[in-house]
């Protein structure tokens, strides 16, 4: 069995607040293998890119991980000094934010953006590394990229900006790309093109993804396998086609249901009901109880994950059949 890129067990990280200890990831674990697309998914709140910024150590005060393990190709990421995870950054791994101007230097053009972050890496010419900057803008189907390069961000559009980020992210080839809703701000049409190019890229060159997002849609064409978050925690956990085709917790039904294109033409939506809960006030037990038509009072002990099938799991009390 191929050993995995990523491995991330038991991630606890808090944020301590003048109310009380957010805790914005609870007990969380999933491995990422080589070549495969990891779809993390849940509503807005649940944890998602807390749990990619906590993988490349971007968690600062007031926030802290409190507990778990995160290795990436045996190396202990969290037992590395500052320096040596910053140069693990961009190199190794590389993170796409949804605004790309968390990324890019307003007042530095493009190729003097890209070609430092060549440098800073890889024992290359200047020449060479124009030519690779010149080649990953290209890849993500930019036109004229030799002219991009001396843009400035303020000339680009908001989707050429969002697909210069996701190049840089691309050209050093990392093992691990974290991506925080990186199509959000892209027409379909090129939201396509560059789904297809990573997937492709993720395959070609055995780099491990975890595509952050809300958009389960994206999740289905994209993705290997799915985790669903909610409220901090890992809820459900699969092979993407099982987990949408035949959801087994409660909240991942809602999810897809809550979809238009998933609903009969002329039928109501099914949204689920009520509100996410606090993070710094979770309710006893299963944290989706509130809101569950399914709940009953096993619900006010918190459910261990349970295996289903091989490779999937979840955490309920009362999972739907369509699951088991």
């Amino acid at each position: 069995m191929t050993a995995p890129i990523l491995s991330v067990n038991g991630l606890t990280t808090v944020f301590e607040t003048r109310i009380g200890t957010l805790t914005a990831v609870n007990d969380v674990s999933f491995t990422v293998g080589p070549g495969e697309v990891l779809g993390l998914v849940g509503e807005s709140g649940s944890g998602k890119t807390i749990t990619g910024f906590s993988i490349l150590g971007l968690i600062d005060r007031p926030g802290a991980i409190r507990a778990g393990e995160i290795w990436l190709k045996g190396t202990d990421l969290r037992k590395l000094a500052p320096d040596a995870l910053r140069r693990l950054r961009g190199d190794r791994i590389a993170m796409i934010f949804q605004d790309p101007m968390m990324t890019l230097n307003p007042v530095l053009r493009i190729d003097t953006q890209l070609i430092e972050t060549i440098l800073a890496h890889r024992d290359v010419s200047r020449g060479r590394a124009r030519e690779m900057a010149e080649a990953a803008l290209a890849q993500v189907g930019i036109p004229s990229p030799a002219e991009r390069l001396r843009a400035y961000p303020h000339e680009l559009s908001g989707g050429m900006r969002q697909r210069v980020v996701i190049a840089a992210a691309l050209m050093l080839e990392p093992d691990l790309i974290v991506a925080d809703e990186p199509t959000t701000a892209l027409d379909v049409t090129i939201q396509s093109q560059i789904l297809f190019e990573m997937q492709k890229l993720m395959a070609a060159r055995q780099t491990a993804l975890i595509w952050i997002t809300h958009d389960l849609t994206v999740v289905a064409g994209l993705a290997h396998r799915v985790a669903v978050m909610y409220a901090g925690r890992i809820v459900e956990t699969g092979p993407v086609d099982d987990v949408l085709d035949r959801p087994a917790h409660p909240y991942t039904h809602g999810l897809i249901h809550s979809i238009p294109s998933a609903t009969a033409r002329g039928q109501r939506l099914a949204p689920i009901r009520g509100m996410t809960p606090s993070l710094i006030h979770l309710p006893e037990g299963c944290a989706f109880a509130p809101r569950c038509g399914r709940a009953d009072a096993a619900c006010g002990t918190a459910p261990a994950a349970t295996d289903i099938a091989p490779g999937r799991w979840l955490r309920c009390h009362h999972p739907l059949e369509a699951g088991a």
